[in-house]
């Protein structure tokens, strides 16, 4: 991922889209990769229906899809991008935001591609903890496993023939892996 020699803010990210691009502002700088391919799009979104499924019939608060950002440090600016969010209840803006949502979520999802880096995943599943999201879990599709990270600072490796957890970030929430990855 390429990064700029210019700090830019959030605003700045918002108001200047690179089309056909994923961008993130990494304290402040941005950082450009290019979308990623079909199997990522395909578990990514498998990964939304089922945590959106349980989270909108359990009322538990809204789950946003791929490449929301988050402003989650101000100074220079952070802006990430997972590829599913979940919020819970008493979280979610009165009103809808046409902004980046100043905190992090809850539950963070993120899912490797191939040109992921495991510095670059490792700094991102940082970013998401110290700026306040209770779980992380990291998915990679290629070796069919997923990394859970919790706040707490534990985490956990889950295999293709065990389940996510929600634990009490989404409660009641268990998702098979090899569901979402074949």
């Amino acid at each position: 991922m390429p990064y700029s020699a210019t700090l830019m803010t959030a605003e700045d990210l918002m108001a200047n889209p690179r089309p056909n691009k994923c961008t993130e502002l990494v304290a402040g700088r941005l950082s450009v990769r290019e979308p990623p391919g079909y199997q990522h799009g395909d578990v990514a979104a498998r990964l939304l229906v089922a945590i959106g499924s349980h989270v909108y019939a359990q009322k538990l608060g809204r789950v946003l899809a791929a490449e929301t950002g988050f402003t989650l440090f101000r100074n220079p600016d952070t802006v990430r991008a997972p590829d599913v969010a979940f919020i819970r209840a008493d979280q979610v803006p009165a009103t809808p935001l046409v902004t980046y949502p100043e905190f992090a979520p809850d539950l963070a999802v993120e899912v490797l591609s191939p040109s992921d880096r495991a510095g670059r995943v490792l700094a991102k599943v940082g970013d998401w903890l110290d700026a306040g999201t209770r779980l992380v879990w990291v998915v990679d599709p290629e070796r069919r496993v997923a990394r859970v990270y919790r706040a707490d600072g534990t985490e956990a490796a889950v295999g293709a023939d065990a389940s996510l957890d929600g634990e009490d970030v989404v409660p009641g929430l268990r998702i098979h892996l090899t569901e979402m990855l074949d």
